[in-house]
């Protein structure tokens, strides 16, 4: 029996992470689960799945939890109380579901606890890849990827020479508006931007997925999960969303890792990893699917993704800032104070006034988030 704890358990990760956990309840146990604000969810999952812990970002969230939960299960509050939840207990794996750089210190504080993580939090190596990675190593604990296409790549490299890899290619579904032009992109609406045609995901990726920034903050990830120059991770649109990454090898052989567009699957990989469990996921015909097809990216279509590159390779706070103004520039999209294009606008014009730190510490990662968060607010 593996015993799980998860960091956004109300979130499109986290519920299908449950929904994994209860297909299999001969090997998951819950240890704990955390949320924001979304106190009802969080109550009836703990109800369900009976963890230890609970946790909830707000004090008013934390209150009704207390009162709708039995005693037994304790219940934890804010950032450090989220920090509790993923070092304490006895979960042998943290599922890091939460969105955005909010995952950084708890994710840090499991590693040190010896948990080994299932990495649904991209932001989490953008944001302090160099700091992450290295107390991995340091404490022998895996850092598992959740997503689809570094699970993708991770599953094409099992039993492979990491110095038999020529490069890696991400595949992107092209997002919501992949069929139009940018002059078709002024005045998009939120509920537009929202539409994914592949993908069932929350808000903020899904916006991230139509601007790129999602596949940007991808490859920033792979540069980490799987140690490879910028230069050899590469990015092709794939409308149909089959074909979740693949790796290419010297000899010019390509591995490839195909499957419908079900989050479950590597979400359950992640869990299960080295074994393969049956899933309640649906199956993959070719047959019936017919054909796949392929774009090259367009770099001045899509220029929050050349952004993304130009960012990771320079490094340091660099990808920090990007992260974080992406972030609040996404937050105003949605709220509706400013149209879809100036997404990529705000991001241009905060990276254009960073002075980029090489090799920060946690302090000067906060700070870069601080001031870029700051400064897209204003712009």
């Amino acid at each position: 029996m593996k015993t799980i704890t998860v960091l956004g358990s109300t979130g499109s990760i986290g519920t299908q992470t449950l929904d994994i956990v209860a297909h299999h309840p001969d090997r998951y146990a819950l240890d704990g689960l955390a949320a924001g604000s979304n106190a009802a969810l969080l109550i009836e999952q703990a109800l369900r799945f009976r963890p230890k812990r609970v946790c909830l970002a707000t004090e008013e969230a934390a209150r009704a939890a207390r009162e709708a939960l039995p005693r037994e299960i304790d219940v934890l509050q804010g950032e450090e109380g989220l920090v509790e939840l993923a070092a304490g207990g006895k979960a042998d794996t943290v599922v890091t579901a939460l969105v955005g750089s909010r995952g950084l210190q708890a994710t840090l504080a499991a590693i040190e606890a010896g948990r080994d993580i299932a990495l649904a939090n991209k932001e989490t190596l953008v944001t302090a890849g160099h700091l992450v990675m290295e107390e991995a190593r340091r404490k022998g604990v895996s850092i598992l990827p959740v997503d689809s296409e570094h699970s993708a790549i991770f599953q094409c490299l099992n039993g492979e020479r990491r110095e038999d890899v020529k490069a890696i290619t991400l595949t992107a579904s092209g997002g919501s508006f992949r069929d139009r032009t940018r002059d078709q992109l002024r005045g998009v609406t939120v509920q537009e931007a929202l539409h994914h045609p592949n993908w069932s995901m929350g808000a903020k990726i899904t916006i991230d997925s139509a601007t790129m920034v999602n596949k940007g903050l991808e490859v920033i990830e792979a540069r980490w999960l799987f140690g490879l120059d910028y230069d050899d991770i590469g990015v092709l649109i794939h409308p149909e969303s089959i074909i979740h990454s693949y790796v290419e090898f010297n000899d010019h052989s390509i591995v490839a890792q195909l499957g419908l567009p079900d989050m479950r699957v590597p979400i359950q990989y992640a869990l299960s990893y080295p074994e393969r469990l049956p899933s309640p996921t649906g199956r993959l015909s070719l047959a019936e699917l017919g054909r796949l097809t392929f774009r090259e990216m367009d770099f001045d279509r899509y220029r929050c993704l050349a952004l993304a590159y130009e960012c990771g390779r320079i490094g340091g706070t660099a990808t920090t800032v990007f992260n974080a103004a992406n972030e609040i520039a996404v937050e105003r999209f949605l709220r509706g104070e400013i149209e879809f294009l100036a997404i990529e606008s705000i991001l241009q014009q905060v990276m254009e006034k960073h002075d980029p730190a090489s090799d920060p510490d946690l302090g000067s990662i906060a700070e870069a988030d601080r001031w870029a968060r700051r400064l897209a607010a204003a712009l």
